[in-house]
């Protein structure tokens, strides 16, 4: 038995099928069939029924893979200990990131964080808060970027800086900024289902529902761009975080209208689940983008109780 044949049982429980745990594990079919057959052999039970499709993890396999999980966690461990000693920042972490963050994050913080930790491989897939969860407690993301505050107890949340959010279809007026009460009878422009911060939309503007919609279209969007495309066609508003802002055209900057405080902001944090963490890493990391943030967001110049944070 070793390290690896407990990786590739976790894999197939995981994607429930041999090819697809095979690709994720960078092996050939037959080299992980051929190594989850003979651990089975070494145990002398049956992890998979292979006859199903997909593959059903036994209940003796269940009971498996659960300490095979807690197995590769502590081997994890160890490596993590050594490298503190040595005080390396180093080897592969896999990184989730929302969408909704990643399009704006992540052009300002990869650059230096790479370039300053060469060693450092981040593999970095962008996916939904629900998903992003999901995958940090199967213990196939080792961190994640997303809004927060969430309430699971066994993940800890890093926060990393708070982003003001603003509106998009509204003239300009330096001197003039827009109260929430105030958008409640306008047309609201929204996110598609699955991202937070159409929820963070949602409670800011007091919405129940898309209003005055025209009534041969349905329509959520997928991104800001998308989102702003359509205000302009159609007219109403929508929601845009800060940082998205600073990389809009000139034009749309001039549509685009800030809130009076209590200003709301999403909060962002590098979050992670308790029993998988890398620890030193994500330490390093969290203080970096702490550091390459600062000075980039107009919360730093307001007090914290002038400070709204919108829930998810």
């Amino acid at each position: 038995m070793n390290l690896q044949q407990l990786e590739y049982i976790i894999a197939v429980d995981r994607y429930k099928n041999f090819s697809r745990a095979a690709e994720h594990c960078y092996v050939t079919q037959a080299t992980l069939s051929a190594m989850v057959k003979k651990l089975e052999q070494e145990l002398d039970i049956v992890i998979f029924d292979r006859k199903k499709s997909p593959a059903i993890t036994t209940d003796c396999g269940i009971e498996i893979i659960g300490e095979a999980r807690k197995v590769i966690h502590h081997a994890k461990q160890l490596v993590e200990i050594s490298k503190s000693a040595h005080d390396t920042i180093d080897g592969r972490v896999r990184m989730g990131i929302i969408p909704t963050i990643a399009n704006t994050l992540l052009p300002l913080i990869l650059k230096p964080i790479l370039t300053k930790y060469p060693d450092l491989i981040i593999e970095i897939h962008e996916i939904t808060t629900d998903n992003l969860i999901k995958e940090l407690e199967l213990g196939s993301l080792d961190f994640g970027i997303l809004a927060t505050p969430l309430e699971y107890d066994q993940i800890e949340e890093n926060i990393l800086y708070y982003e003001a959010m603003m509106v998009y279809g509204v003239a300009h007026n330096e001197n003039q900024y827009i109260l929430p009460d105030s958008l409640n009878n306008q047309k609201i422009w929204l996110l598609e289902e699955g991202h937070c911060f159409r929820n963070q939309t949602i409670n800011i503007c007091n919405l129940d529902k898309k209003d005055d919609m025209p009534d041969n279209l349905q329509f959520e969007a997928n991104s800001f761009e998308t989102l702003l495309n359509i205000a302009d066609e159609f007219g109403g508003i929508t929601l845009i975080p800060e940082l998205f802002y600073h990389r809009m055209s000139s034009e749309r900057k001039r549509k685009t209208q800030s809130f009076n405080a209590p200003l709301p902001v999403r909060e962002v944090s590098l979050i992670y689940y308790r029993p998988y963490a890398k620890q030193r890493v994500i330490k390093r990391l969290t203080e970096e983008i702490k550091i390459l943030m600062k000075g980039k967001l107009v919360s730093e110049s307001f007090r914290p109780g002038d400070l709204s944070i919108i829930g998810i």
